[in-house]
Order: structure tokens, then C-alpha cells, then sequence
């Protein structure tokens, strides 16, 4: 009875030797397995992150922006003409930019005109210089990139201008109105080509009648942005 009572014993202390050491075996695994965890799911995290939206490399953010332009004026009611354009822009976020834009051009055309007397009809002529001064909200829609040729690779946005001003001459009366679209390719870090077209909407008075005429304009141009590097 005594042997037997001994065993029970030592089979008591055995499970609560085991019981007491099983943990401390085991707690290493558990936190090796938990950093291997980790960083399983920091891996499918990146995996899954949204590609559509990448940092842009050419910042346009808290920059100035001057341009030169040059393109087409097609007038509503007369012939079109060469334009010549400037404009500087301040770009306070990366979609959003005010412009304020300077342009010339020439209205030209022969238009005829029924006199109510001895002359009968008469040609007139016009060729006037015309001053258009504008402003304007630019809000870029769309960021990307494209390679030449299978060479370079530049980068690109599509963007919306909403604005107006006052066209100058002897043909227009008041305020202007305008709307359109662009395209700017940028290469380097301070360096773009710019295409933009735009509807000006104004009230022209022709021949004693007025108007309301919707003028396009298409323009290539450059633009620098300061600081240079940013």
C-alpha cells in the first residue's frame, strides 16, 4: 500500500511539473509565429494597395507657372487669325490653379453692306487689333505618363479651364466668357508643352446688329515653372 501510495504521488508531480513547464516551452513558437504574422499581412497589405493612386513625380503644388503661346483665333462672324497669348498661373494644389492670360490677335473680313441710297451696296472692311485679357480656374482631372517613341517616358495631365474677362475691340461689347480643355507634358522638373482650346462667348456687334458669338481659340505653347527644382 505504501509502494502505491508513493506512485500516485510521483505521477501527481509529474503532471504538475509538465503543466508548469509546457507554457515556456511553447511561448517562443507563439511569438515567433506571431511576428511571422506580421509580417505576412504587411506583405498582402502592400500587395493590395491602390495602384491607381501614386505619388506624382513632377509636383505642381505651391509653384508659378508662365507660359508663351501661340495658335489660331477663329472669330464667329470674321476670318480667322493668328494669336499670340501669355499667361502666368499659380498652382496652390496639384488639381487646382488660378491663370490670368494676356492675348492678341486681328479681326479681319470683308463684309458687304446694303446702303439705302444712290451707293447701293458697299464693301466694308475690317481690320481691327484685338486685346483679350482673361482669367481663369484650372482644374487637373487625370495624371499620367507616356513614353516616346519607346524612349523616354514624360509625364502628362488633362485639365479643365473655367473662366473670363474682357475682350478689346472695336467689334465687342462687355464681358467674356470662357471655357475649354488642355493637356500639359512634362519633362524634367520645371520644363512642359501645354495644348489648350477654349470657346470665348461674347456679344459682337457687326454691321449695326449685335451677337452673341462663341470665338475659338487653339494654342501650342511652353511653360516654365519656378522654383526649378521642388
Amino acid at each position: 500500500m505504501a509502494i502505491g501510495r508513493c506512485d500516485h504521488w510521483r505521477r501527481a508531480g509529474l503532471v504538475v511539473a509538465v503543466s508548469l513547464l509546457l507554457p515556456s516551452a511553447l511561448e517562443p513558437r507563439d511569438a515567433s509565429a506571431q511576428c511571422i504574422d506580421e509580417a505576412i499581412r504587411d506583405e498582402l497589405n502592400a500587395r493590395r494597395r491602390y495602384r491607381g493612386v501614386q505619388e506624382r513625380l513632377f509636383q505642381k503644388a505651391g509653384r508659378h507657372e508662365l507660359s508663351i503661346m501661340g495658335g489660331v483665333y477663329s472669330a464667329d462672324l470674321l476670318s480667322s487669325w493668328a494669336l499670340a497669348q501669355g499667361a502666368y498661373t499659380f498652382h496652390f494644389t496639384e488639381a487646382l490653379g488660378l491663370e490670368a492670360s494676356f492675348a492678341y490677335t486681328r479681326a479681319r473680313s470683308d463684309l458687304v453692306e446694303l446702303i439705302e441710297q444712290d451707293r447701293g451696296i458697299v464693301l466694308v472692311r475690317v481690320n481691327n487689333r484685338v486685346f483679350v485679357y482673361q482669367g481663369h480656374l484650372l482644374w487637373s482631372l487625370a495624371y499620367g505618363k507616356v513614353r516616346w517613341f519607346g524612349g523616354s517616358i514624360s509625364r502628362f495631365d488633362f485639365f479643365l479651364s473655367v473662366g473670363g474677362g474682357v475682350t478689346d475691340n472695336q467689334t465687342a461689347r462687355g464681358l467674356t466668357f470662357s471655357g475649354g480643355l488642355g493637356m500639359k507634358f512634362y519633362f524634367g522638373s520645371w520644363f512642359a508643352l501645354r495644348i489648350d482650346v477654349r470657346d470665348q462667348v461674347l456679344e459682337q456687334e457687326i454691321l449695326g446688329e449685335s451677337k452673341i458669338v462663341n470665338n475659338l481659340t487653339a494654342t501650342l505653347g511652353l511653360s516654365t515653372f519656378f522654383p526649378f527644382r521642388f
